[in-house]
């Protein structure tokens, strides 16, 4: 592959140390294109970075190849099989390959920060029920997912409650009485319902560097050239 040139302009501490390193064991350091993944999203190009060493953390927790596979994710959180975690795995992996790559994990991420729109929370969230991916949440997805969603959260209420939460939500999304909720029905009941898209918003993501400061490098890209690219 080749050793990385000895000389590099404007070389920040942070890469200096990674350039460094490669050198001396004439290794190429493949590095992700920070500019390109941030754009569209809410990240700065900062954020990226601490985000591509988050990344390469769980991406290496098993098999080390630079991927999250769906048992680094378990390992990632400590926790058991659960259709929700499973759910959400899918929808980060937009390339349908069974493995989470760095663009997809920045952009996927993107949509619980404080700052996306709301319009892509929601479809976010709709993706989320529709289990069977048939365009429509029906009443024992709804349920299935509910039930998930309380074993990840560690709660137990009773058989009877879920139900009437899944009850109490058709009676009010489901407008057109057909016993299943499209698009427009869970769009206009999730804006009038904020409470839906709780868990679409992570607060730390607002300032990631500022929550994983040990994972930061300085940047060796401007954020002017960041707000020049053109959106994709």
């Amino acid at each position: 592959m080749g050793c990385i040139p000895t000389k590099h302009a404007n070389r920040s501490p942070g890469r200096e140390a990674v350039a460094l390193a490669a050198e001396t064991s004439c290794e190429k350091v493949d590095l992700p294109d920070f500019v390109n993944i941030a754009t569209g999203t809410p990240f700065t190009v900062s954020e990226v970075e601490a985000l591509h060493d988050l990344f390469r953390k769980l991406s290496n927790s098993i098999v080390k190849d630079g991927l999250i596979h769906k048992e680094d994710q378990y390992l990632a959180i400590n926790k058991k099989q659960n259709l929700f975690v499973d759910r959400v795995f899918d929808l980060f992996d937009q390339k349908r390959n069974g493995v989470i790559e760095f663009g997809e994990f920045v952009r996927a991420l993107s949509v619980f920060h404080p700052d996306a729109p709301e319009e892509q929370k929601i479809a976010f969230a709709f993706r989320l029920y529709d289990l069977r991916q048939t365009g429509f949440i029906e009443q024992n997805e709804l349920k299935e997912m509910v039930l998930a969603l309380l074993e990840e959260s560690d709660l137990n209420i009773t058989a009877d409650a879920v139900e009437l939460i899944v009850h109490r939500t058709f009676d009010q999304a489901d407008t057109k009485g057909d016993g299943k909720i499209d698009q427009e029905e869970w769009t206009e009941y999730a804006r009038n319902n904020p409470y839906v898209l709780r868990n679409m918003s992570l607060p730390y993501l607002k300032d990631i560097t500022m929550v994983f400061p040990s994972f930061v490098m300085h940047s060796e890209v401007n954020e002017a050239d960041m707000a020049a690219k053109p959106e994709m």
